[in-house]
């Protein structure tokens, strides 16, 4: 077998770098799990190019001993199953022995949504007559209308926004590029704040759309203070977070009869598997529909 296991790992989180554009946080992450894997198998005096099915799953019990969560050994299983796919698309392995091995089971944690009601009183509750109102009632539009994460919404800059087409571009995790519609409501309030507000506020040179009064891009920080204030202006007592509202639109299309692949499109999510979260929360909707309903229910 070419090159020893650390050389082996080293270059597939150089692929992940270039090829996949990760960030070093994430980078990290694969490094730590790859690691466990190199040092169990050191452990059990196997060598990487005979690893096989039960070998894995080895390692699976090792990290659950351990007392790693079910989740985190799903992660460290995603890691694994990556390395090995790539060793043997470079030929350095003939088989993937993570093929046969089911991961470990999880339990659904369903992300909270708000209700179409108390979204749209927490969209409504910015003043429309204030420069930070209409900033603010852009942002919260925004983040609703295309279903973005926070990252995504304070990093759009104005060459990625298109009020004309009404379509604005989003960089998601690893800087991969998505293109997602505004719509109507979303683009009213974006345009008057690019008229109105933000020319009051800018720099010369800066490119970032919302931006604060002290002429400086808005933070995730600066974000999640505000949502917090105008959810307790709307009368909104469930806990709340910027990120609420991407899970309230993704919820909110499955309810309106969205297909989950076009849902996963707009997300941004690479794996289906992470949109289908949501048909948990539809589903139990639908069941509570059911039984209110039915005449049988």
């Amino acid at each position: 077998m070419a090159g020893s296991t650390d050389l082996l790992i080293d270059g597939y989180l150089d692929h992940l770098r270039v090829e996949r554009g990760l960030s070093s946080k994430t980078l990290e992450c694969y490094a730590h799990d790859l690691r466990r894997l190199a040092d169990h198998l050191e452990a059990e005096e196997t060598e990487l190019d005979r690893a096989d099915a039960a070998s894995v799953a080895g390692f699976l019990i090792a990290l659950s001993q351990s007392g790693l969560s079910a989740r985190s050994q799903a992660r460290c299983l995603s890691a694994v199953r990556g390395f090995f796919k790539h060793l043997v698309a470079e030929r350095h392995l003939k088989r993937d022995p993570t093929e046969l091995v089911d991961g470990p089971r999880l339990a659904h944690k369903l992300p909270g949504v708000l209700t179409p009601a108390e979204v749209q009183r927490l969209l409504d509750a910015p003043a429309p007559d204030t420069p930070k109102g209409l900033r603010d009632r852009a942002m919260m539009q925004t983040m609703y209308a295309a279903g973005l994460r926070v990252t995504e919404l304070i990093s759009l800059e104005l060459g990625d926004v298109n009020l004309e087409s009404g379509f604005l571009a989003a960089f998601g995790k690893g800087r991969k590029r998505r293109i997602v519609p505004l719509g109507e409501v979303a683009r009213d309030a974006m345009k008057e704040y690019l008229e109105q507000v933000r020319p009051r506020w800018e720099r010369e040179g800066e490119a970032c759309v919302f931006l604060t009064s002290r002429k400086k891009p808005m933070t995730r920080q600066g974000f999640w203070k505000l949502v917090k204030r105008y959810a307790a202006a709307a009368g909104i007592t469930k806990p709340i977070s910027p990120h609420k509202l991407r899970h309230s639109f993704a919820t909110h299309m499955l309810l309106g009869g969205a297909d989950l692949r076009a849902v996963q499109t707009l997300l941004g999510h690479v794996d289906i598997a992470t949109t289908q979260v949501y048909t948990h929360v539809t589903g139990e909707h639908l069941q509570r529909m059911h039984e209110r309903y039915h005449p049988r229910g």
